[in-house]
């Protein structure tokens, strides 16, 4: 099938999504939507929130061009956000606003719990009538989409059929993105994934869990490695993707060897390394 979230189709063809963050602002936008990732990840937890500066983000990433001679009406590079709220908050609004502007996901940061990563498969889904098939986790999503059918290119219903998180419905387009970055969120993390369906992919952070551990951004350290070998072991027994925001040229091999497939880079130093990464015959 064609896919409009680019992220989606990488990882459903069996090879790694290669993304970076991005800040929000126009300049970046354009050069984000003529690179050669997948998807970019508007960083809004340590940056400003900025619902509107998203909007104006979500605009400048889209290239005619390139939607004219793709044929679809989607970006090549998919936009998804990093939201602020922390998984203890609960907080619903911040998903709601930035998947209602036209994201096509959205990465929770700090997910420890079955509670918590429930809440945020929940709040990317819209309520359907109890009994349905895939009812659960059960919707708590706004109705307010007509921005994001727009963006889309979709009428109003098409959008209701698309906007559902993959993988738990497979034609969905948003993916669900949980970040486990403390000891609690990896004791918990085999509930979590056996208990919690939608959950597109689990994002280690690397610099808390680091910082937690002792280790402050020592990457490389034994205890730092065998704490990320712990949640990627646990994700591929439940066969949910595993993802690494520090992806560089020195490990890049290793994380594909080792099994991570959403794979992040800050752009000025991966665009050699994404590039490289692609199979021959790739539209980039």
């Amino acid at each position: 099938m064609t896919r409009l979230n680019r992220i989606i189709q990488a990882l459903e063809s069996g090879g790694p999504a290669y993304t970076a963050f991005a800040k929000l602002d126009k300049q970046t936008a354009i050069e984000m939507s003529d690179s050669p990732y997948d998807g970019v990840v508007f960083e809004m937890e340590h940056n400003p929130y900025d619902v509107s500066a998203l909007g104006d983000a979500l605009q400048y990433m889209l290239n005619r061009r390139q939607i004219a001679e793709s044929g679809s009406v989607a970006s090549q590079v998919t936009p998804i956000a990093r939201i602020p709220a922390n998984g203890v908050e609960m907080n619903q609004a911040f998903a709601k606003q930035v998947l209602d502007r036209g994201c096509y996901g959205v990465i929770w940061p700090h997910i420890a719990t079955v509670a918590q990563a429930y809440n945020a498969v929940a709040s990317c889904r819209y309520a359907r009538p109890k009994g349905a098939p895939l009812y659960e986790p059960k919707g708590v999503r706004g109705d307010g989409p007509s921005t994001a059918a727009r963006y889309w290119g979709l009428s109003m219903s098409d959008y209701y059929a698309k906007a559902d998180v993959w993988p738990l419905a497979p034609e969905g387009e948003i993916i669900v993105g949980l970040m486990c970055e403390s000891t609690e969120a990896i004791e918990n993390l085999d509930d979590i994934l056996a208990n919690v369906p939608g959950i597109g992919f689990v994002l280690i952070g690397e610099g808390d869990l680091s910082q937690q551990l002792g280790f402050p951004r020592q990457y490389e350290h034994p205890e730092v490695l065998d704490a990320m070998r712990r949640i990627a072991d646990t994700c591929h027994r439940h066969k949910v993707v595993v993802g690494n925001p520090h992806v560089t040229s020195k490990n890049h091999e290793r994380l594909k060897a080792e099994g991570y497939r959403f794979l992040m880079a800050a752009p000025q130093r991966s665009y050699g390394v994404v590039g490289k990464a692609r199979e021959p015959g790739s539209s980039y």
